[in-house]
């Protein structure tokens, strides 16, 4: 069997990264198809290097760009590699651009697809990763969501139950594999002179949050509002989309935040372990604080990962400042004894053990 693993961003790297593990110690005839959609050293070649992992057979080198040319184009790029390598199955992970484009290509050259991560909901619309997510879900023939809560999605809209497999979700697998590597090969606190628990790290970079000016000066007044109480520095390593937008908005960016350029995984991974609370608006890094017990503020008005809600790890603040205080508020003396939703760290090997016994 010949295996394809299509990713394109940070989140996909990390989260596919124990797949590709396996794969290799199972001396598995794979390959990996990189759409290169970040574009940037510190955003996806850093990552590679940094969690050994292989270079990908095939880049596309797609970029940035408009979204239905984006989509169009990583989907032409991807399509004659497809029909060249002719995986027995597809592998393709969430709900980003890439995932969308390289699975259209899979379809058109009707290849078997696996969505891993399948079957997660905001039930909004609005955002653009709900569509994509929607529509690589209804082009696969097998689907690998991490929770029941995923399951029951796929189900409501259709799909065929014999060909869902709760599995949990391969961040587990990655976090547990990586935390260790991380105290290893860095050592931030004493490269950003932060103690243990002694401060906020904070990501926001969402289309929905960066574009709009109103919710983005919410965001940063929150912030300010949180540091004039606790006097706790905010870290925050800031996407080059969010740069651009408080610029091009002209907003200011508050006293106690700390700005850090992109950082890799592992430097973030040690961050996050080490925060006294995480102000994000990343659905992966509300599961990833979910593991690491560390109390979560999601700076959105919904969430894909409800589970995170559920068992007390995270909280919906919006974008509104005094909201946002209120939320770091209930979160900043959390008992952290939740329990972890999301698997036991063995997702990988789960999803490679059905994938190799599917007709």
């Amino acid at each position: 069997m010949k295996i394809g693993i299509a990713l394109g961003t940070r989140p996909e790297i990390i989260k596919l990264a124990p797949i590709i593990r396996e794969c290799e110690k199972r001396k598995l005839d794979y390959f990996v198809i990189h759409t290169n959609q970040h574009y940037s050293y510190e955003l996806d070649k850093l990552f590679f290097d940094e969690l050994e992992l292989p270079q990908p057979k095939y880049n596309l080198e797609c970029g940035f760009g408009e979204y239905r040319k984006h989509v169009g184009f990583m989907s032409k790029r991807a399509l004659p590699i497809l029909k060249k390598e002719k995986p027995d199955n597809m592998i393709i992970l969430a709900d980003t651009t890439s995932a969308l484009g390289v699975a259209l290509a899979a379809a058109k050259a009707n290849l078997t697809m696996s969505h891993v991560e399948a079957g997660l909901r905001s039930h909004d619309t609005k955002m653009l990763e709900e569509t994509n997510r929607i529509v690589v879900s209804h082009l696969s023939d097998y689907h690998f969501p991490p929770t029941e809560k995923a399951r029951q999605n796929l189900i409501e809209e259709g799909v065929d139950e014999d060909k869902i497999f709760v599995v949990g979700n391969t961040i587990v697998d990655s976090v547990y594999q990586n935390i260790e590597l991380a105290y290893k090969k860095v050592d931030m606190l004493n490269k950003l002179n932060i103690e243990k628990e002694k401060y906020f790290l904070l990501t926001a970079h969402r289309q929905e949050n960066a574009d709009d000016k109103e919710r983005l000066n919410g965001i940063l007044k929150g912030l300010e509002l949180v540091y004039d109480k606790y006097k706790l520095p905010i870290i925050y390593p800031m996407h080059p989309r969010t740069k651009k937008m408080i610029d091009e908005f002209n907003l200011k960016i508050p006293d106690g935040i700390k700005i850090l350029e992109p950082l890799s995984f592992l430097e973030f991974l040690q961050l996050e372990a080490n925060a006294k609370l995480v102000i994000t608006d990343s659905g992966g890094i509300q599961e990833e604080t979910c593991i690491l017990k560390v109390p979560c503020v999601t700076i959105r008005d919904n969430t894909e990962r409800p589970e995170t809600l559920e068992v007390g790890s995270n909280i919906l603040a919006g974008a509104k400042p005094e909201r946002i205080l209120e939320c770091v508020d209930v979160m900043f003396n959390k008992e952290k004894n939740w329990s972890q939703p999301f698997g036991d760290g063995t997702t990988s090997i789960k999803i490679l053990d059905i994938i190799s016994k599917l007709k």
